[in-house]
Parts: structure tokens; C-alpha cells; sequence
């Protein structure tokens, strides 16, 4: 897969960042059902699998196991083995959407614009908690903010953080530009910390462009939000927890105390997880991925946004082949008219938007 005619080292990091998302996005698939798939669980699967230290996509269950009973229905096309491109999901599906979103209306959208395209692009039932939501307000006829504050008890859950990856992909090296879009896009269906995700999530990807290491990026992500917000305050705790020299694991399980009764799905215990899966994986994209969905909790949308930040960090052609190949260049979306779309036109037309002002 190779971009014509764009700066190369760019084209690679955008590539890697649409590699990165829609790998991670597998990887965590399986296994995401945050009560039921906790991170003891998910090791104790890897364990007897044979497959610590991970570094594929999951296996199989393995046989005379009830495992698959538990995993998500579509883990058959999701393990390593089996993976030929990459099933749909809501992780990639709002990537698809944002980058129709700027090719569409350029970076002067307007909140309106993005619930007009939802109506019209994005099925009903391929939404979830705060979309539903906001996309059931929408067709009443509500208008934003209304949208995100009526009726919607996910305002703060983690789903306008996995909208936000286009924005920082399409404004490399500028995070304060990128959460600008992001938060334009987020207060359609968010409020407060579920906004800051989507702000802090595209300046960490924009920041990863330029940052020398995966802290620098984390460093410079947190400019962007309040820093007496909770998710400011969680994403610092991590880092001084890692900063300590405390394992991933003893970090993970100190800021799972910190962060307890919020629920697996909300955006500031995800922002935990993922944060130490980014420190602890340390630039290495196979370790961060792993340990970022090996964290538990909403792991396949972790997984997702983990996997951008690195493959934006190492570029498409350091992503191990063991990732890459099983994509076979090809994404399943449900957005209408983007069904089986190759990966490197999403990169290509990305890198057209980045450039257009």
C-alpha cells in the first residue's frame, strides 16, 4: 500500500494511523464486553492459549473451552487465522464518516452538518448509547446542543472520543486546531468529560505527528482540555504512576480503584487504560496495542485509538506484517456508500483533506 504524490513521510504516518485504528479495532474486538472480559480474564484466556506474551490478534478459544460462548459473535472473523479485511464496527465507522464530513463541507463544518450526515449516511441500528441517543433527538427534530442533553444518559461515555481520530490525522502536528474539530463534532451527542475525550483523543493523534515519544504527545494532549476536568486529573495520574516505575499492572489496578462505579464504557476509566497501554508500550506498536486491549474495559475502541497514536508514531511501514496483512487493504463499514473501501484510498483522500487549506 503506497500513497502517490504526497510528502512520504506523512503519507506513511496517515497510513499508519488508519492501519493502526482499524488493527487495534480487531484486536480488542473479541473480547469487548468490559463486565464480563476484565483484564484477569482476558489473561487468564491468553494463558491458556498459550499466546503471553501477545503479540497477533487473539487466538482461537481453545478446544472444549466455553470462552466462545462469551466472546462477541463476530470473533470468528476477528482471530488470528481468520482475518481476511476487517469486520465492521462503530470504531471505524465514525472515522469513515468524519473524513466524508471534511471532504463534504471542509474544516467550516458546522454540528448541524454532522447530525445532517449521520441521518443520512449512518444506519440507526449501527449507533449506540449517546449516538442512539442524539440520532433519536435528531429525527424529532431536535437541534444541538439539545441533542446530547436530552434523554441521553451517556453524555459522558466514551463514544465522541472514538470520532476523533480524522481530526488529528487531518491536522498533523496542530492538537489545539484538531480538538477544535473534535469538540464541533463531540457536543452533537456529549457533554462535559465526553467532550474532553474526543479534544484530548484528536490532539494526542495530531501531537503524535510531531512528538518525539508517545509522552511528549500525551504531554502536549492535555493542553487542550481543562486541567481540573477528571479526565485531565486521571490522564496525569497516570503518568505519575508510570513515572514511579510502577508496573502496568499495579497502575491499571490503582487507577481502577480510583475510577470505580463510573462503568466500563465511560470515557475517563478508558482514558486510564489507554494512557497506560501508550506509556507502558513506549513507541512500540505491537506492545501497545496488546497491552492497551489487554487493560480490559472497552477494548476494542481502546484498542482502536491506542493503535492510531502508534501507527501515526511509527508510520504504515513499521507496522509489523502479522497486523497488516491480514487486513488485506480492505474495510467493511456500514456508512453508506464506503462498504469494502480500500485502506489506502481512506489514507489517500485523508492526506487530500490535510492538505486542501
Amino acid at each position: 500500500m503506497t500513497l502517490v504524490g504526497i510528502e512520504p513521510e506523512l503519507a506513511d504516518r496517515v497510513l499508519g494511523g488508519w492501519l493502526g485504528r482499524i488493527a487495534g479495532n480487531m484486536l480488542g474486538k473479541p473480547v469487548e464486553h468490559g463486565d464480563l472480559w476484565t483484564r484477569d480474564r482476558i489473561d487468564r484466556y491468553l494463558r491458556r492459549a498459550d499466546a503471553l506474551p501477545l503479540t497477533d490478534y487473539l487466538p482461537e478459544p481453545p478446544p472444549g473451552e466455553d470462552d466462545a460462548l462469551e466472546l462477541r459473535p463476530e470473533w470468528r472473523q476477528c482471530v488470528r487465522g481468520r482475518i481476511h479485511g476487517s469486520c465492521r464496527d462503530d470504531d471505524v465507522d465514525y472515522a469513515i464518516l468524519g473524513l466524508d464530513l471534511l471532504e463534504t463541507h471542509g474544516f467550516g463544518f458546522s454540528t448541524e452538518q454532522v447530525g445532517d450526515l449521520w441521518l443520512l449516511r449512518l444506519p440507526f441500528l449501527q449507533t449506540f448509547t449517546a449516538e442512539r441517543a442524539a440520532y433519536r433527538n435528531l429525527a424529532n427534530g431536535l437541534k444541538p446542543p439539545l441533542t446530547a442533553t436530552y434523554d441521553n444518559p451517556y453524555q459522558e461515555w466514551i463514544g465522541a472520543l472514538i470520532r476523533a481520530d480524522i481530526y488529528g490525522w487531518t491536522c498533523p502536528a496542530a492538537p489545539h486546531r484538531a480538538a477544535g474539530l473534535a469538540r464541533r463534532d463531540a457536543v452533537l451527542s456529549h457533554t462535559g468529560n465526553g467532550v474532553y475525550g474526543a479534544m484530548w483523543a484528536a490532539a494526542l493523534v495530531s501531537a503524535a505527528f510531531g512528538a518525539p515519544t508517545v509522552r511528549h504527545a500525551l504531554t502536549e494532549a492535555l493542553t487542550v482540555i481543562p486541567a481540573s476536568s477528571r479526565l485531565a486529573r486521571i490522564v496525569r495520574r497516570v503518568i505519575s504512576l508510570h513515572d514511579t516505575r510502577m508496573s502496568w499492572e499495579d497502575t491499571l489496578t490503582t487507577v481502577a480503584e480510583e475510577t470505580a462505579g463510573l462503568g466500563w464504557i465511560h470515557t475517563v476509566p478508558n482514558a486510564a487504560v489507554l494512557t497506560a497501554g501508550l506509556l507502558y508500550g513506549d513507541g512500540d506498536f505491537t506492545r501497545t496495542i496488546t497491552l492497551t486491549v489487554r487493560g480490559g474495559l472497552d477494548t476494542d475502541s481502546n484498542g482502536a485509538t491506542a493503535g492510531s497514536v502508534a501507527g501515526v508514531l511509527t508510520g504504515a511501514e513499521a507496522i509489523p506484517a502479522q497486523w497488516r496483512d491480514p487486513l488485506e487493504d480492505t474495510v467493511r463499514s456500514a456508512v453508506f456508500g464506503f462498504d469494502g473501501v480500500r485502506i489506502s484510498e481512506l489514507a489517500e483522500r485523508t492526506l487530500r483533506v490535510a492538505g486542501s487549506e
